[in-house]
């Protein structure tokens, strides 16, 4: 599926209003195929859902990583980054570790975005696998 942009949103009310309509669109997956598959296919699917509400996003942005300006061979990849002012961290695990914090922070400084999200599919409901996170 290819990427999809938009324009930044600046205010926190507006952050909070992406925030809202993604949870949305992830409650409806997890509604649909329910836990216990791999994270690549809750990204499809969330992917189709955001296409289908009219949702703007990018897909497995490539962040290259610069050492002391030298820039290295490895890079991160984002999973998401709705509306171009949140950034989510899908995954599909038995629970969320501080690691997945750790590296959703990395990406919002490095991507200079204020809010994101993890988002675990593998719960009986969404809402016990989502952790709002902000810079």
């Amino acid at each position: 599926m290819g990427s999809n942009q938009c324009n930044h949103r600046g205010t926190e009310a507006q952050s909070f209003d992406v925030s809202e309509l993604t949870i949305g669109a992830a409650i409806e997956v997890h509604r649909e195929l329910g836990p216990g598959l791999l994270e690549a296919a809750y990204e499809a699917a969330l992917c189709a859902e955001f296409a289908l509400r009219g949702i703007q996003f990018r897909r497995q942005i490539e962040m290259p990583i610069v050492y002391k300006g030298v820039p290295l061979a490895q890079s991160y990849r984002v999973d998401l980054i709705v509306e171009e002012s949140l950034v989510l961290e899908l995954k599909a695990v038995e629970r969320l570790e501080a690691v997945h914090t750790a590296q959703l922070l990395t990406y919002l400084k490095l991507l200079n975005l204020p809010t994101g999200l993890l988002i675990n599919f593998n719960c009986a409901q969404l809402r016990q696998g989502l952790k709002r996170v902000a810079l």
